[in-house]
């Protein structure tokens, strides 16, 4: 008897979990991308290692959602 289980391989793939990535990592790279941009215009005086090191913490950030 069936306990309610099944092999997923017998299923066809689907293309939707790709598309989910994708998605996210396209969405990390535009945040990457305005922050850096966000980061110049608030703090024009900020020294490159100080503005490495913000963009280092943020990227920590938003990778930890995974």
């Amino acid at each position: 008897m069936s306990d309610g289980k099944f092999n997923r391989t017998l299923l066809p793939r689907t293309d939707f979990q790709s598309g989910v990535r994708v998605g996210k990592a396209a969405a990390r790279s535009q945040a990457e991308e305005a922050f850096k941009l966000t980061l110049q215009e608030v703090f024009p005086s900020a020294t490159a290692e100080q503005k490495e090191n913000a963009r280092k913490l943020f990227l920590q950030r938003i990778h930890e959602e995974q």
